[in-house]
């Protein structure tokens, strides 16, 4: 294991790391720049049995230990009265705070951050009472399509998960390549799977902020640097829990969002995929997934969507 940063070469890293001004001072998306017209046909490319596989949780309607805003979910219109209708439907509402530990979503790049500042030098000021006048999540309106790639660590580890605070650090990431014949690219979708759902699956909800989340030490952050990837997903909130660096409690969140400009995925669900990938031995696939239009919104939940 590399020699462990502390929290200044920690908070080091964010300028060092920077794409503030990379793609001009007003861009907004960020390293979805990455992905260009070409890396999506190729993306397409990748498609052989076309077996489609989701990496979502189910919107989390019931409350636990990690849910404590569950989504609200009512019927507007059930069928017990359908014959007295004109025309019999059924309708529901649900509302939802994408944010936390439970719901699948992607985070945009005005959810996070570091001295006041979110990517590319916007200010936080520009985030109100009506949402973000910058770097909102409807900069990713046209959907993301590109390669994914997944690093199972725990099939690295030959475990079934991860225990909650486990770091992951460069080397693994290279392991992982290594053992799994994939290399992640410029453009890439990196899913990361630390084994969570699996744990929750087996032994239920648990507080993360006080039990911790398996993830990535910040010292990921220069190899995510280096192999320009677009989007960054895991099964937990990509960072380690807790980080481990006084003052910088979430700093792969700083890094990405922030910093580099690389949207977030949290929670995903990455056991089926992981098993796709493995009955077939391709960590590669082409991703797709369409975040809701939500104009100004920090966040969006989503459904992403490997297709073999």
């Amino acid at each position: 294991m590399a020699q462990k940063l502390t929290p200044a070469d920690v908070k080091g890293l964010f300028e060092k790391l920077s794409n503030w001004g990379r793609w001009g001072k007003e861009d907004e998306r960020g390293a979805l720049n990455f992905i260009t017209d070409k890396k999506r046909a190729a993306a397409a490319k990748l498609v052989q049995t076309g077996q489609t596989v989701s990496m979502a949780l189910p919107l989390a309607t019931i409350a636990a230990p990690d849910n404590p805003t569950p989504v609200t979910h009512l019927m507007v219109q059930a069928g017990f009265d359908s014959r007295e209708m004109p025309l019999p439907y059924a309708g529901d509402y649900f509302a939802i705070a994408p944010h936390g530990m439970a719901n699948t979503h992607l985070d945009a790049l005005c959810h996070v951050f570091w001295e006041n500042k979110m990517y590319n030098g916007f200010d936080a000021s520009e985030v109100g009472s009506h949402g973000a006048k910058k770097c909102a999540i409807d900069v990713t309106r046209t959907g993301i399509i590109s390669r994914g790639v997944l690093l199972d660590i725990p099939r690295l580890k030959k475990v079934e998960w991860l225990e909650p605070g486990t770091a992951i650090y460069p080397e693994e990431l290279d392991a992982a390549e290594k053992a799994q014949n994939v290399r992640v690219d410029e453009g890439d979708v990196l899913l990361v799977r630390t084994g969570r759902s699996a744990r929750r699956k087996s032994k239920g909800g648990w507080d993360p902020f006080r039990e911790g989340l398996p993830g990535l030490d910040a010292s990921c952050l220069p190899w995510l640097h280096e192999r320009r990837i677009a989007v960054l997903g895991c099964d937990g909130v990509s960072d380690v829990v807790p980080s481990g660096y006084d003052g910088v409690p979430l700093p792969v969140h700083v890094g990405t969002l922030v910093a580099m400009g690389i949207h977030l995925i949290d929670n995903a669900d990455l056991d089926a995929v992981s098993a796709a990938c493995g009955a077939s031995n391709r960590f590669e696939f082409m991703f797709t997934m369409a975040p809701l239009i939500l104009e100004r919104g920090t966040a969006s939940p989503v459904n992403p969507l490997a297709t073999f």
